[in-house]
């Protein structure tokens, strides 16, 4: 068999690992949507695409953050219900809560600073003509303005 003839993946393995690990993203908010809430040290940064199907959030963030948004779920966060498909969660933003609903499919990146844990998705990218810069993260702890955070510190490097 010549290197060129490699078989086709009928399998689809890259699919069965995303779908295993957005598996471990559902694990661990239901865990942290349980009465003990977040364990230990232990918090999220959640970012999704917002356009993506199934998505729900306020019409204000989306036009805020029309393509990605990253969301915290540590202190300040209500709510939170970890479904099959999806998640749901409310936060503040600017003093006032908003509810969010976020299918697991549209989820880019999921992190746990305190281990270091990252997991990154493959989400369908609007086309390049039509795609803004991504969006910074958006810490929603109920003060009047969001708090800034780059990613770049939570890139592989």
């Amino acid at each position: 068999m010549a290197i060129d003839d490699k078989s086709a993946d009928l399998m689809d393995y890259e699919a069965l690992q995303e779908a295993a690990l957005l598996g471990v993203v559902r694990a661990a908010l239901t865990r942290a949507s349980g009465p003990q809430g977040l364990p230990g040290d232990h918090h999220f940064y959640v970012s999704f695409r917002t356009g993506a199907p199934g998505v729900s959030i306020p019409e204000d963030l989306c036009a805020r953050y029309p393509d990605e948004m990253t969301i915290v779920l540590q202190n300040q966060f209500w709510d939170l219900a970890a479904e099959q498909e999806a998640f749901s969660v409310t936060l503040q933003f600017g003093g006032r809560p908003k509810s969010l609903a976020i299918p697991y499919a549209a989820i880019t990146r999921f992190y746990d600073p305190s281990v270091q844990y990252l997991l990154q998705f493959a989400v369908p990218e609007a086309p390049a003509a039509l795609a803004p810069p991504a969006s910074p993260a958006v810490e929603a702890d109920g003060d009047d303005a969001p708090k800034i955070v780059s990613l770049d510190q939570f890139r592989k490097k």
